[in-house]
């Protein structure tokens, strides 16, 4: 009788040992549908709309407002020792 149980035990826990196998699986083909990794250029841009917004799409050329790189001011600050 012992030896029943014994083989019943290993069924067992190779039936739990498929099971997670499987679920493993399937979670690994959702995460590889899902992911953005090799998507084109277009797919990652964002821009930035006439209020600062951050978007999708391509703000119109009519809203935009000219700047010109003097405009632009940068500050390089130095390490103090």
């Amino acid at each position: 009788m012992g030896k029943s149980s014994e083989t019943f035990n290993k069924k067992e826990k190779e039936k739990k040992r498929l099971k997670k196998y499987n679920e493993k699986k399937e979670k690994a083909e959702i995460r590889k549908t899902n992911s953005n990794k090799g998507k084109g250029l277009e797919d990652m841009m964002a821009y930035v709309d006439e209020n600062g917004n951050i978007t999708t799409t391509l703000p119109e050329p009519a809203k935009q407002k000219p700047t010109r790189a003097d405009d632009s001011r940068t500050q390089v600050s130095e390490n103090q020792s």
